[in-house]
């Protein structure tokens, strides 16, 4: 059956078809299915026509052919569903007092992680699915349809493979971080516990994970140097795993030049680079390789709820985008260093925090997260893309920044099938 979604205000495609980024935006948008020429495709007065799951047409509703069905959306704006590509939602316990004390003025070293180790092992198999399944319905709820889950929290071979078959039902987007950082009982034989995430963990691990990640920081006396990290990436990809790295958050360390050298598909946190770590990145995206949106490049994730959680210097997000470097923007929803859910808070403190335009912002938060995840199906309204769709209550996207803090979401599409809204209940991302 098709759907004919009508009398929208402002339809946001990330299609370059559809041309630049509307009236009042400066910004440019990298990487992805546009240029920074194109925008993030915007048709006024429009209309999108869902059908067996897929967008079947885009344009002015005044052209739009007819469908079995109708749903008037009164002049609400309508975007793709978020792309969220960096989060850690199936653990045990919470960190409330650690960020108390950080609030207070003491520094984050990223040790607090042990904390939830513990929960997380001693916690049932029906308690990390309920708090996973939870969190992934508040995602939901705010219109992100497509989520990246990792591990990391388990630190040992049952319950790392638990917490990834766990986040395998929400999920196709899971990741093995078994190299999160050293557990206490490995503190004097890191060395094992790397033959650990290399051999047996990995093993029990890699049928529920698309992906291999590590937390390569030499500044954190608990993550990776360059060596382990290298180690534990080039076992992810020769049992057929793609790779991710957490990098240069505490300092301008090796992350980014390893994940180039491994072919990552997203560096994230990029809070500390040289001007050798820009141009790599930038590189990586070079017309040799085929230009942006090929999936030869490496995106820079860009994680802003963690710097207003640590009281952290932000990432400079308009050196990367200077560069031509495509960034992408997730949550990271951790315990610890930054548990919130929501797309819409991310992407209101890139435009105040990181001198990102509304525009940029949104792509980055769509179909740069898309980028981040080498997918094509999704982050953008293109003809043949899942029909994952958010609704705004506001006539522009603008107003995710322009109001933050304020529950925008008035209908989310999953698959062509109305998730959130009116009559429906929330479901599980893909």
């Amino acid at each position: 059956m098709s759907v004919l979604l009508t009398n929208i205000g402002e339809l946001v495609t990330n299609d370059p078809a559809h041309g630049g980024s509307g009236p009042a935006e400066g910004g440019t948008v990298p990487g992805g299915r546009g240029t920074a020429a194109d925008g993030i495709g915007v048709v006024p007065d429009a209309a999108v026509i869902v059908e067996d799951g897929r967008i079947a047409w885009t344009g002015p509703a005044a052209s739009a052919p007819a469908a079995d069905d109708v749903v008037d959306l009164e002049g609400r704006c309508v975007l793709p569903g978020f792309v969220d590509s960096h989060s850690h939602t199936v653990f045990a316990g919470d960190r409330a007092a650690e960020f108390a004390a950080r609030m207070t003025g003491e520094p984050y070293t990223g040790g607090g992680i042990a904390t939830t180790v513990a929960a997380t092992r001693a916690a049932s198999e029906d308690e990390l699915r309920a708090r996973g399944r939870a969190l992934v319905r508040e995602m939901l709820a705010q219109g992100t349809t497509t989520v990246e889950i990792k591990s990391g929290y388990g630190q040992d071979v049952a319950t790392e493979a638990r917490t990834l078959r766990i986040a395998r039902e929400l999920t196709p987007e899971t990741t093995y971080l078994g190299a999160h950082t050293v557990p206490a009982e490995y503190t004097a034989d890191r060395a094992g516990y790397v033959d650990l995430v290399t051999g047996p963990m990995l093993a029990a691990c890699a049928p529920h994970a698309r992906w291999v990640d590590v937390f390569c920081e030499p500044a954190a006396p608990t993550a990776f140097d360059e060596d382990e990290a290298r180690a534990v990436l080039q076992a992810g990809l020769r049992a057929g795993l793609g790779a991710r790295v957490h990098g240069n958050q505490l300092s301008a360390g090796p992350g980014v030049r390893l994940a180039l050298e491994v072919e990552a598909a997203s560096v994230d946190h990029c809070t500390h680079l040289t001007d050798a770590d820009v141009a790599a990145l930038a590189d990586s995206w070079s017309p040799a390789d085929g230009g942006p949106g090929t999936g030869h490049g490496t995106v820079a994730t860009l994680l802003p709820a963690i710097e207003f959680s640590t009281r952290s210097p932000y990432p400079d997000a308009r050196r990367l985008l200077a560069a031509g470097v495509p960034v992408a923007l997730a949550t990271d929803c951790n315990p610890g260093s930054g548990y919130s859910s929501s797309m819409p808070f991310v992407v209101a403190l890139a435009v105040r925090e990181m001198r990102m335009s509304p525009a940029e912002a949104l792509w980055s938060a769509t179909a740069g997260g898309a980028l981040a995840l080498r997918r094509d199906d999704v982050g953008h309204l293109g003809v043949g893309a899942r029909a994952d769709l958010t609704v705004l209550d506001a006539p522009s996207h603008t107003y995710l920044a322009y109001r933050p803090g304020v529950p925008l979401v008035h209908q989310v599409w999953q698959a062509g099938a109305r998730a959130v809204g009116r009559s429906s209940q929330p479901r599980p991302t893909t």
